[in-house]
């Protein structure tokens, strides 16, 4: 009797279990719209237990932030005395959306009692706005009370420009703006756009961020101005700006039991919330400058004043005379080519000194830029030093304008003046100054006596005394020529002055390298590429893009992996300006040695 109900009991095991598997079901499900950067649950449900080799697909246009997890449920009913069961298993997701778009995820595939399963496939359309798809959580998508995610409008990030038509040089403003309703926010990586076709200037703002209370859209939010930068296009036609990241972590006081939950915040109630954060892209109009630019325009483009002083109008030869030259106002200033005096000819020249005063506003650079020109007349007599010209685009007028100083006339009295210092001053080089003296004694050398009656008259030696130096006059009014030629031509002396006037700013690039300035060290490196370009391939500062040095270099023999890995370089230097970085000092190391190398092959590769 026993052997019988057994052998009963193992059949009804049976006959349930084959019923059961034969309606099993395997289902996926996740919500049909979300946002970008917001987090939503992909699941896969089995109605059994007796799971094996569950694969999940390729899940593409997605970031897998948690998963697979692993959930088991079972149930039994009595009703009228009928007991029914179910059970199932769960494998979830949680994936987090980067990119606008529409995205089809196939189905996940498992084994049940042999029985190979696979289940439906699912879509997901992600929209760039706020969708409402995170507030229902009976779709699969996390509901914004939940500690698992941040609804995409509670946290989002606005990049604005304050006007999208421009001429080319003229300042326009970028601004990133964060709104959160969340209180604990913090961001891991910043990544900005490239700002191909503009010089970019970031504003500098406070260390510790100001926040403050807004209405935006009708909803009252925390909101502060996270980076802002000048930009100035330096081509026409239309510029894009490309989407920042910005990479969030929200802190959360979790409020569920999960323990999958515990074991990944290692047991405590503080859950961190990834989300990615973009900025729309934005469309500027770059207007070209007007066709009737003049040939001595100096690529400033904004509203300027031009002032000047001369120290002393009477003095000796050989001493010091500085012209103060300041052009002050609002726009592109720091890339304002320095105004040419034409002194007189006898008068020694030395190189401009250029200080700068300046500050980013929303209309550009504001302040002063001092040009400094120390001279040292050497012959006497009346001479005049002829005013200053500079010609911009004046911005308000949209006109071209051309402001001149006042010129100066200089006497000069013969006498022995004494410029040392105010050229050490100016220069902050020393002199050469003779110390002393040894006092020299008499050689007690053989003496050699001469016959009488021997001359010098007509000897070889007598002749020579007489060609020598013809020989070297006629040498020295050859070298002579040749040096008035070449500095006549303005194009090739910018072209033979290229490269040592790059490795003086490198220089100086060098000493706040070792000083840590990062701001002024980019600026100073990038001064030094930009102008390098410009000397040597002999194009306006007004007219430099990075398409121009591309065609310019290659016409003058410049191959293409050169070409290639200065425009990488350029590239880099820009991006370490604004790019944040764990350690700022290795960038600017590798930024000053890429510079240095790419400057060195490019002067042996341009022939002239």
């Amino acid at each position: 009797m026993k052997n019988l109900i057994f052998i009963f009991t193992v059949f009804s095991a049976i006959l349930f279990t084959q019923h059961c598997e034969a309606r099993v079901s395997f289902t996926a499900s996740a919500p049909e719209t979300v946002s970008v950067g917001d987090q939503f649950r992909l699941s896969y449900t089995v109605t059994t237990l007796n799971v094996e080799n569950f694969r999940a697909p390729a899940i593409k246009g997605f970031e897998v932030l948690i998963g697979p997890t692993r959930s088991e449920q079972s149930s039994t009913q009595i009703v009228n005395g009928n007991a029914s069961s179910s059970s199932s298993i769960t494998f979830t997701y949680i994936l987090m959306a980067n990119t606008p778009g529409t995205y089809t995820i196939p189905g996940a595939t498992c084994t049940v009692g042999g029985q190979h399963l696979t289940s439906n496939g699912v879509k997901i359309k992600v929209v760039a706005g706020h969708s409402s798809g995170n507030n229902r959580s009976s779709d699969g998508g996390v509901h914004p009370s939940s500690h698992r995610s941040v609804s995409g409008s509670d946290l989002f990030v606005t990049g604005s420009i304050n006007r999208s038509t421009v001429y080319e040089q003229e300042a326009l403003v970028l601004t990133y703006k964060i709104y959160t309703r969340e209180a604990n926010l913090r961001f891991d990586n910043v990544t900005l756009p490239d700002f191909k076709g503009f010089h970019s200037q970031e504003v500098k703002m406070p260390t510790n961020a100001s926040w403050k209370e807004e209405i935006y859209r009708g909803r009252n939010y925390y909101s502060t101005t996270y980076r802002q930068f000048v930009l100035f296009p330096q081509q026409s036609g239309k510029l894009k700006i490309g989407s920042a990241r910005f990479d969030a972590v929200v802190s959360k006081v979790s409020q569920s039991a999960d323990p999958f939950d515990a074991f990944f915040n290692g047991g405590s109630n503080i859950v961190n919330i990834k989300k990615v954060l973009t900025s729309p892209e934005l469309n500027i109009t770059v207007r070209p400058l007007p066709g009737n630019k003049p040939a001595n325009f100096s690529g400033g483009v904004g509203a300027f004043n031009m002032t000047s002083s001369i120290n002393s109008q009477h003095v000796r030869t050989n001493d010091a005379i500085t012209v103060h030259i300041v052009i002050s106002g609002i726009g592109n200033l720091k890339l304002i080519s320095n105004p040419t005096l034409q002194f007189p000819d006898n008068f020694e020249v030395y190189d401009p000194k250029v200080t700068e005063n300046t500050q980013l506003t929303s209309n550009g650079v504001i302040g002063t830029k001092k040009i400094d020109y120390l001279v040292i007349p050497r012959d006497p007599g009346k001479f005049t030093v002829p005013s200053a010209t500079l010609t911009y685009f004046d911005s308000r007028s949209n006109s071209y304008r051309t402001l001149r100083t006042s010129p100066y006339t200089v006497e000069v009295e013969k006498g022995p003046g004494n410029a040392s210092q105010m050229i050490q001053n100016f220069t902050n080089k020393q002199d050469v100054k003779v110390l002393g003296e040894d006092i020299r004694y008499i050689k007690l050398n053989d003496v050699k006596l001469q016959p009488m009656g021997s001359i010098l008259f007509g000897s070889f030696l007598y002749w020579m005394w007489y060609i020598l130096p013809a020989i070297i006059f006629i040498v020295f009014l050859f070298i002579y020529h040749q040096q008035i030629v070449e500095n006549a031509n303005v194009a090739k002396m910018r072209n033979k002055k290229a490269n040592k006037v790059a490795i003086k700013r490198l220089k100086y690039a060098g000493s706040l390298l070792a000083n840590n300035k990062k701001e002024e060290f980019y600026d100073e490196v990038l001064k030094a590429l930009w102008g390098y370009t410009s000397d040597k391939l002999n194009i306006p500062v007004s007219q430099l893009s990075k398409d121009n040095i591309e065609e310019n270099m290659k016409n003058h023999g410049v191959n293409d992996e050169l070409v290639k890995d200065f425009l990488n370089t350029l590239d880099e230097c820009e991006f370490a300006h604004f790019a944040p970085s764990g350690d700022a000092n290795q960038a600017m190391d590798k930024v000053y040695s890429s510079c240095l190398d790419v400057i060195s092959k490019m002067e042996n590769s341009i022939k002239r």
